[in-house]
């Protein structure tokens, strides 16, 4: 498989905005408002799974090491981004990078999802590993906010879509992708 250098130079770009955007996030507790898997999911729709992937890899790696620097768990934070990025990456090469706007609402909302789900179970097993919380005081921790963070999901779900749509172009244009 031969990578292009415009295709690769997209990619660290993409890994950068990703970090930067991680970083900026709004945190307020176990709720984080961020848009850092936008460029997971812009890379992955553009340029396949093995892309999306190493857009996550990379990204949400950088961000973690600036943010938090390296843990037990550090891994355990950049999975759901890379699966994400590995998932929709494959949905969008199987249609041959041609998706309907129903078929990327759908593929946008369960990379979504799978990011929602697996870092639902990583604040568990941060919460289990780092603070003195255990039986009820755990789960209320770890759940008290589902529903919040759900809500996250569910509205990055609705609007990331008609984003990705214009910036599929405008990256295409810029980097002479067909």
């Amino acid at each position: 498989m031969k990578i292009k250098t415009t295709q690769l130079v997209t990619d660290a770009m993409l890994a950068a905005m990703c970090a930067v955007l991680g970083y900026v996030a709004l945190d307020l507790g176990n709720i984080k408002i961020t848009f850092e898997s936008l460029p997971i999911l812009l890379g992955a729709l553009m340029f396949g799974p093995l892309d999306g992937l190493l857009i996550g890899f990379v990204g949400t790696g950088v961000y973690q090491l600036l943010r938090y620097g390296v843990s037990v768990t550090t891994l355990l934070w950049m999975l759901p981004y890379m699966l994400c990025g590995l998932l929709v990456g494959l949905y969008a090469k199987k249609r041959d990078f041609k998706l309907t706007i129903g078929q990327l609402i759908l593929i946008v909302a369960l990379g979504e999802l799978l990011i929602f789900v697996l870092n639902t179970g990583n604040i568990y097993i941060d919460a289990y590993i780092y603070t003195e919380r255990k039986g009820y005081e755990l789960l209320l921790y770890v759940f008290g906010n589902t529903f919040l963070r759900f809500i996250v999901c569910v509205v990055k779900s609705a609007v990331f879509p008609f984003l990705l749509r214009p910036l599929i172009s405008a990256v295409k244009r810029v980097t002479g992708e067909k």
